[in-house]
This record gives structure tokens, C-alpha cells and sequence, in this order.
């Protein structure tokens, strides 16, 4: 799992214009996964499974 930033820049993900993320393979808005006890969220497509960590 790499992380969001990582996707962006290597054309894994999008951003709308509304700042929300999209995968570029499915063209999907990711779902967030929040643990309370880990810092950040993960990032998941519905469609295909990919996660990637938003830390902040």
C-alpha cells in the first residue's frame, strides 16, 4: 500500500475539481476506511480492491 500522493503522481489516482479522489483504472471515487486507532485513513476503490494510506 503506498500512499495517496504516491498515487497521484504516478496516474494511479484523480482528482475532481470538488478535491475528491478517483482511481484512474475504474474510474470510481474511493471509499475510506477509518480505524480509530491507527493515524490516518486508507483509501479503497470498491471496484478493484487498490488502498492506498492518507496520512493527515
Amino acid at each position: 500500500m503506498e500512499s495517496t500522493r504516491k498515487g497521484l503522481r504516478a496516474g494511479e489516482l484523480e482528482k475532481d475539481t470538488y478535491g475528491r479522489l478517483r482511481c484512474s483504472t475504474c474510474d470510481i471515487d474511493l471509499d475510506t476506511e477509518n480505524d480509530p486507532e491507527v493515524v490516518g485513513k486508507v483509501r479503497v476503490c470498491p471496484e478493484c480492491g487498490a488502498e492506498w494510506k492518507e496520512v493527515g
